[in-house]
């Protein structure tokens, strides 16, 4: 048991927070990631579902490896179903790990019993007290998941949770895995646990909840007000569906407000924001403005009042500073007569510890906007580091794009790309606008059939010659010719999705990285499924 003032961060961003559509991440990105997650001081890394692929597998194995091996390094978990092929997976990936964690789950309300598993309560329960069981004989720590927690009868979970703790389970994880549950439900389920279960008081009482109707948060400060020492979190709150529960949302309501909850947590609250930034970074999934905590207008305050109150005393409208999360004001104004010491000082201070060949990149692109604009902002250099250094391995590269376009033209575009065999390859095309063109010439020379689900624009400063940041997601085909990426179900199948970023003040070229950035994931993604 953890010391009962603290709550224990259970990151599952790697895990579940990937299920988001357009959320792939490849074994390199996990990495740094799960880097970010140790500094940022998580109890526990769920690094995937190893089972799911090879990928995965070798995903969570080098989380495990060369992330949770340190003496001050969280647990590894991974995740695995209710049966001995999971599991046997499961801890040949984390079982590097200095503290590896086996989490198994099986359903336990009667519409997933019934409809999706076809088993009765009776088999539920011993193949729930059997797989526990058989973790434990793999793995000292094992948590145990009944899904769909928040639909069971509470009479049948409290049996199953009883069996699980029984057969070894040390920590007890309750979802609500369709976000179907009120705060007032939810903390009434956590504390009817503590109450009903034998031995439930003996071990951690651990919730998951999805944002389906936007109570996540609200629901996890409701079972941790009501004896839950662990939450499963992850940052940005992203996942599948509408999300799971926000990281920085509880681990800033519990230090924001230490007088209600009488708890803390292990993290080092200023390496929210880096963290924020690196999963939007490499997922494709931008933060919205008025995200809480994170969000780009969180700490912004336009009505006259508040920047009256806020300039007297900030705690008039600010019931946490900026600096608590890792946002700090600029010390340092950049432009073209600033030398490569001053930059890397400034991103020291973001936040940033980039090695000598991402250093040299970013450095390039910083002196090229210098010449384009007079000074050089945070949020532009976070966009040139995101553009440049969070990015998938190039198997296609962008050399050159080149458009005409006006009011009484055909807008056409001419592409360069450098393929994985080293050849310059070119070709043009004739579409609708600019980037449309741009997309059907790039589609012309790589030929990966796409659908596009999604373009966004947004400027990451103010001003005429701010930096543009473009972000797409496609969807993988199995087949057709011509525009693959317009929205047409004649084009096959869908499959993944896969997200791209692009950044430049000009906006076509930013568009271009963007669809290359999503092209990369999608082939690198289908390379490593096939073993290549």
């Amino acid at each position: 048991m953890d010391e009962p003032a603290v709550v224990r961060i259970f990151d599952t961003t790697l895990r579940d927070g990937e299920q988001s559509p357009g959320a792939t991440l490849n074994i390199d990105e996990k990495l740094e990631i799960a880097r970010q997650l140790a500094r940022l001081g998580v109890d526990v890394i769920e690094a995937g579902f190893p089972i799911a692929s090879p990928g995965d597998f070798e995903a969570v194995r080098r989380v495990a490896d060369e992330v949770g091996r340190g003496d001050d390094a969280p647990i590894i978990a991974g995740l695995a179903r209710a049966n001995q092929a999971d599991i046997d997976r499961a801890w040949q990936a984390v079982k590097g790990a200095r503290r590896p964690r086996i989490h198994t789950f099986l359903a336990t309300s009667d519409i997933h019993l019934k409809y999706k598993l076809k088993i009765s309560r009776e088999e539920c329960l011993a193949r729930a007290a059997e797989m526990v069981a058989y973790a434990r004989g793999l793995c000292e720590d094992v948590e145990f998941s009944p899904e769909d927690g928040g639909r069971s009868d509470p009479e049948f979970l409290y049996q199953v949770l009883e069996a699980a703790i029984k057969a070894g389970a040390t920590t007890l994880n309750i979802p609500d895995t369709v976000g179907y549950t009120t705060p007032q439900e939810f903390g009434a389920l956590i504390a009817g646990i503590r109450e009903h279960v034998p031995g439930a008081r003996d071990v951690i009482l651990s919730a998951h909840c999805h944002n389906d109707l936007g109570l996540a948060t609200a629901n996890t400060l409701a079972a941790i007000a009501n004896g839950a020492r662990q939450v499963e979190v992850t940052v940005n709150g992203i996942g599948e569906r509408a999300g799971n529960t926000s990281l920085e949302e509880v681990v800033m309501a519990l230090y924001t407000r230490p007088t209600v909850y009488g708890l803390r947590t292990h993290i080092d609250t200023t390496q929210i924001a880096r963290a924020s930034r690196l999963v939007s970074a490499y997922t494709g999934i931008p933060v919205q403005p008025n995200k809480a905590i994170v969000g780009a207008n969180a700490f912004a305050h336009e009505a006259g009042i508040h920047q009256d109150g806020v300039l007297k005393n900030p705690l008039t409208y600010e019931i946490m500073r900026p600096e608590t999360i890792g946002i700090t004001e600029s010390k340092l104004v950049l432009g073209k007569h600033s030398g490569r010491h001053a930059f890397q000082t400034k991103l020291a201070e973001l936040g940033y510890d980039l090695n000598p060949e991402d250093m040299n990149r970013v450095f390039e692109r910083f002196k090229d906007l210098c010449d384009k604009k007079k000074v050089v902002s945070d949020p532009d250099i976070e966009a040139i580091i995101n553009d440049e250094v969070y990015q998938p391995v190039e198997l296609w590269r962008l050399e050159h794009v080149q458009v005409s376009c006006g009011t009484s033209m055909r807008p056409t575009a001419t592409v360069t790309l450098r393929g994985p065999d080293g050849i310059v390859r070119e070709d043009a095309a004739v579409g609708a606008g600019p980037v449309d063109s741009v997309y059907m010439a790039i589609n012309r020379i790589v030929q990966a059939p796409n659908v596009l689900t999604e373009f966004s624009i947004n400027a990451v400063t103010e001003g005429i010659d701010a930096v543009g940041e473009v972000t797409i997601r496609i969807e993988g085909t199995n087949g057709a010719h011509g525009r693959h990426y317009a929205l047409n179900p004649q084009f096959g199948l869908r499959q993944r999705t896969y997200s791209g970023h692009g950044a430049d003040t000009d906006i076509i070229v930013a568009s271009a990285k963007a669809y290359m950035s999503a092209l990369n994931k999608m082939l690198s993604a289908r390379k490593e499924e096939v073993g290549g």
